[in-house]
């Protein structure tokens, strides 16, 4: 779209479909009492229910109510264009499709009584990533370390020592998911280069 001498430009869109689809989810669930959180929210049924396999992907579109919505594509929106312009589009749909099936999988043979939702592991599993964005040849900068530390630390040390409605497992299979695929991406580049 083009109006007075700039454009509009559609620059992530794997973010950017995450979010409409997520946002779409958020307004039906509300209009329906609460259907979507029923029918794609992750959480553990029978190994026979088909349903139960595609709840290991759908949980990170549907979110408990608008704040918490907001809350995860605040930062999606911040981070994600960033990751996937360094990343490829491509390449970020496999890491959010790993990153929301090892967190729906872990979430249903670990708390197999509680429901996961929330794009939150995608969160962290950007954070990650974007922090390995300026890792170079031979170089390792302190930040890649620190954001690690600082964001999973915080989260272990949150599970541990609080009782709330969060899933800190999701947020730590996120932030380990983005560090392995951006220690990955990482690896693979630099010997492609040497």
């Amino acid at each position: 779209m083009k109006r007075r001498g700039f454009t509009i430009d559609f620059n992530a869109p794997v973010i950017l479909w995450l979010t409409v689809i997520a946002l779409a989810v958020v307004v039906v669930d509300f209009f329906t009492g609460g259907l979507m959180i029923s029918l794609f929210a992750s959480r553990r049924t029978s190994w026979v229910d088909p349903m139960q396999y595609l709840r290991l992907f759908t949980h990170i579109f549907v979110h408990g109510d608008l704040a918490h919505y907001v809350g995860n594509f605040m930062m999606i929106l911040a981070i994600g264009p960033m990751v996937e312009e360094k990343y490829g589009s491509r390449n970020l749909v496999w890491f959010i499709a790993i990153t929301t099936f090892i967190t729906g999988l872990a979430n249903i043979l670990l708390f197999p009584a509680v429901a996961t939702v929330g794009a939150s592991g995608i969160v962290f599993m950007l954070i990650l990533l974007a922090s390995f964005t300026n890792i170079r040849q031979g170089r390792l900068p302190i930040t890649v370390p620190l954001v690690a530390v600082l964001y999973l630390g915080n989260e272990i040390l949150t599970g541990i020592f609080t009782v709330d409605n969060i899933s800190q497992l999701s947020h730590i299979i996120g932030g380990l998911c983005g560090a392995v695929a951006g220690g990955l991406f990482h690896s693979r580049t630099i010997k492609a280069i040497d």
